[in-house]
């Protein structure tokens, strides 16, 4: 089994954890204690559009007592430090990662950073003061036919950058200005492979409020993104995720009104019409008319 997480915050690291056992579909009691043995890897990404993943382990490179690692309890618990020492990429707030169900590639959204400076642009960040974000595609190689997700080398692109098409060097499938998102923070599939982008942070660089943006991954419409939801002032949208059959779409509303006070809140949602009640957090559950698979 593998496990991809990104450390949310600027200039840090994309990991994966590579378990020594594997998962059993059939038997739950054997996949309890998957995550006590194995290894984990950072990702150190290239300018030949490849990415080499580093294994994070004690006693390997600099990783030794020499640099104050004295166990592999020290290099897990000082992660970004090894992943400081063996040349890992730092990234643009890496916040979600999730792995296509159609394709099996990984998609990794990188909220923002505006604090990178130009002497710090890379392949896999290629924008200073990076205010919208960007999403990189992982491309996972197969191995009889399976997707290999323990591989330690293979491809990646840029899926798209995100901001004001022309103004903020913004770059989307098609090109088309209606389209454009900021700030991708949360992402999710549906079963059809149609990758689902939640934002947090448009409203702050550009006025707009939040919500939840999708779009197909292959073929002419690749990264061509469309607003399918939005979160009222001060929210931000998180944690999209469909049932089985696409039928329902949940996602979180987090922190409505924020910045706001709480004797004049910019808004009373999800009850507009009660002056008494303040701005509430909520989960929504969006379902079609009628019934059916949403975006079907």
């Amino acid at each position: 089994m593998v496990v991809y997480t990104g450390d949310d915050e600027i200039n840090e690291y994309l990991y994966k954890f590579v378990t020594e056992g594997k998962y059993d579909p059939d038997k739950r009691e054997n996949n309890r204690d998957l995550l006590d043995k194995g290894t984990l890897y950072v990702a150190r990404f290239g300018e030949d559009g490849m990415v080499d993943w580093l294994p994070l382990v004690h006693g390997h490179g600099p990783l030794t007592w020499k640099n104050r690692f004295h166990s592999q309890a020290d290099v897990v618990i000082e992660a970004r430090r090894a992943a400081d020492y063996l040349g890992a990429t730092p990234m643009d707030r890496p916040e979600d990662v999730e792995a296509n169900p159609v394709t099996h590639n990984v998609f990794l959204a990188l909220t923002n950073n505006s604090r990178r400076s130009q002497i710090r642009v890379d392949a896999a960040n290629p924008r200073a003061k990076n205010v919208h974000g960007h999403i990189i595609e992982l491309e996972i190689p197969r191995h009889n036919d399976l997707p290999d997700h323990a591989a330690t080398r293979h491809p990646w692109n840029i899926f798209l950058r995100a901001g004001r098409l022309e103004e903020d060097d913004a770059w989307y499938q098609g090109n088309q200005p209606e389209t454009w998102l900021s700030c991708p923070d949360n992402i999710a599939f549906d079963n059809q492979g149609r990758l689902w982008i939640a934002t947090d942070g448009f409203q702050n660089t550009s006025g707009v409020l939040d919500g939840v943006y999708a779009c197909e991954v292959a073929g002419p419409r690749r990264a061509l993104t469309k607003q399918f939801f939005h979160v009222p002032t001060g929210a931000e949208l998180c944690g999209p995720c469909f049932t089985p059959d696409n039928s329902t779409l949940f996602v979180a509303v987090q922190h409505p009104g924020e910045r706001s006070t709480f004797d004049k809140p910019s808004t009373r949602w999800p009850n507009p019409s009660d002056s008494n009640l303040p701005p509430q957090p909520a989960v929504v559950a969006i379902t079609r008319e009628g019934g059916g698979p949403i975006a079907g």
